[in-house]
């Protein structure tokens, strides 16, 4: 590590991007998608700053921190650390954001120590970070602790192995090109309505979700945090109500992002039991990113999952016809999800690797 002369500051939200101390956090947005495009070539994965800014103004759910690294007035790091707000939470999740023409200079490390700090400072005992990976051989592959997936050895996990993360999971990145012939999703979607039979009825909507869905919505949101596979990730079971779901529509919708759900009701007891999110930002010829999607535990294997996935598809095509793809990451041990996504043409594009340390 060589010496640096680097301070590291809180980071400064602003009421609004165009106010007068708005110019770290929409250094923050630049530097966010630079990362992703350095990465992996997909700055599109990562929302811009006026798409992560409801988030840092509505705190109920999730408690955002952030840290700017700089040598002299220069910003050369950014790091962010995320508190969920449920009782039983232990962890923090932390992501590190230093650009190639900064790596391997000691920032990441700084970064990551202050991380530490901040969790530990807020009573954390788990710290988990994301890092993403090329679809490439490299010298060195590393296997997660599910033992599903490799991905190459970065200088970022480098650093993060250093300080004592574990690989827990790999998430593979798989694209879905909504310029293709739709045919194949509408006979891939009769086939699983025939299946999954007269007890299934779908639900669509456009965010914010109506009223008298909310709570239906927010028992089928809850079971993400508990029902997808996470390998050995400590995630606490979130706390979902329909005032939860108002919050988080609001955050999702203030950048004039626009959000497409299907959902399946479970038509004798006329509980929703899965859902599939399609998200796009304000520009509708970027980038779709898939949000959430789950089948509840209890009512898998009745084709739910193709079912909710089709439906939104063929309807975004016709919402968003300027769009050209859809964006999703699933866990490489959800066999299931991941045979729906490669039976309907999602393709493999990057991968994530999920890491964890115990303090």
């Amino acid at each position: 590590m060589t010496n640096l002369a680097l301070t590291i500051t809180p980071l400064v939200v602003p009421v609004a991007l165009d106010a007068p101390d708005a110019d770290e956090f929409r250094a923050y947005g630049e530097l966010n998608r630079l990362i992703c495009d350095e990465a992996v070539g997909l700055p599109d994965l990562a929302p811009d700053a006026a798409q992560m800014l409801p988030a840092w103004h509505d705190q109920t759910d999730t408690l955002q921190t952030g840290f700017v690294a700089r040598i002299d007035e220069e910003i050369v790091g950014i790091v962010t650390v995320s508190f969920p707000q449920e009782a039983a939470a232990q962890a923090a999740e932390v992501d590190v954001l230093v650009p190639a023409e900064h790596a391997g200079r000691g920032i990441e490390a700084a970064l990551l120590s202050h991380a530490e700090r901040e969790a530990r400072d807020r009573g954390r005992s788990i710290l988990q970070t994301w890092t993403m990976h090329r679809p490439v051989e490299a010298e060195r592959m590393l296997a997660p602790r599910t033992g599903w997936g490799r991905i190459p050895q970065t200088a970022l996990g480098q650093v993060l192995e250093e300080h004592g993360y574990l690989l827990e999971q790999v998430e593979r990145n798989s694209e879905f090109d909504l310029r293709a012939d739709p045919e194949p999703l509408r006979q891939a979607l009769a086939a699983a309505r025939e299946i999954a039979g007269p007890d299934y009825r779908t639900v669509e909507w456009m965010l914010p979700t109506p009223p008298e869905l909310r709570e239906g919505y927010a028992g089928v949101l809850a079971r993400l945090s508990t029902d997808a596979p996470s390998g050995d990730m400590d995630f606490v079971a979130e706390e979902w109500n329909a005032e939860r779901v108002v919050r988080r529509d609001k955050r999702l919708t203030g950048a004039g992002q626009a959000v497409s759900v299907v959902a399946v009701e479970h038509v004798p007891s006329g509980e929703l039991v899965a859902y599939n999110e399609l998200l796009i930002g304000a520009d509708r010829s970027g980038v779709t990113h898939q949000f959430g999607t789950l089948v509840a535990e209890s009512h898998r294997g009745h084709r739910l999952g193709m079912i909710v996935k089709c439906t939104n598809l063929l309807r975004w095509r016709e919402l968003m016809p300027g769009s050209p793809v859809v964006s999703t990451f699933n866990a490489e041990e959800n066999r299931p999800m991941l045979g729906i996504n490669e039976a309907i043409g999602f393709a493999p594009v990057s991968y994530g690797g999920a890491w964890q340390k115990r303090i």
